[in-house]
């Protein structure tokens, strides 16, 4: 992102690059007008995670947001793997850009059921998850996008252990 006006207003939100005991990783799916879908797509696969409320901590908002859409509970705090700065304006409910800091949850396979309901989730514009695989998400070729549109590349490295000692910076 450009340097961004000290009136802009940037939704920061945490995201979770959860990668289970067999390297894949969980997206959720989110429908259009969400945030990460830019207009003319319909569905965009990105890490779970959301907003960062007023008075919150990064990390804070981090487990509440992986225990409402994933159920998954994070004690120990997770390294800073990747950060992503968006110009977007009029993208999300007015915002003028987007920065999503991910933090990197190594876990077993489970079955993604958190604490929102279904509705909820919808209401999010979540409308599915999935574990994919690296080789899956790479070789895609469908109409649907990723968040990073290069999540191939950068997840790579995560998959066999090349964890960054600061967050990589990521393109859109």
């Amino acid at each position: 992102m450009n340097e961004t006006p000290a009136a802009a207003r940037v939704r920061r939100a945490v995201r979770a690059v959860i990668l289970a005991d067999d390297d894949r990783v969980l997206l959720c799916r989110f429908s259009f007008p969400h945030p990460a879908v830019p207009t003319g797509a319909t569905v965009v696969w990105a890490a779970p995670g959301g907003g960062i409320e007023p008075g919150e901590l990064p990390l804070e908002a981090l487990r509440r947001e992986l225990h409402e859409e994933t159920g998954l509970v994070v004690d120990a705090d997770p390294p800073h793997v990747w950060h992503q700065e968006v110009d977007a304006p009029g993208t999300a409910d007015g915002y003028d850009g987007l920065v999503n800091d991910y933090f990197l949850v190594r876990t077993s396979h489970f079955d993604p059921r958190g604490a929102l309901s279904d509705d909820d989730l919808a209401a999010e514009l979540i409308s599915g998850m999935r574990w994919w695989r690296h080789e899956e998400i790479a070789e895609y070729t469908g109409t649907d996008l990723f968040s990073p549109r290069d999540l191939a590349t950068p997840l790579a490295a995560l998959i066999v252990g090349d964890i960054p000692s600061a967050p990589v910076m990521l393109g859109l």
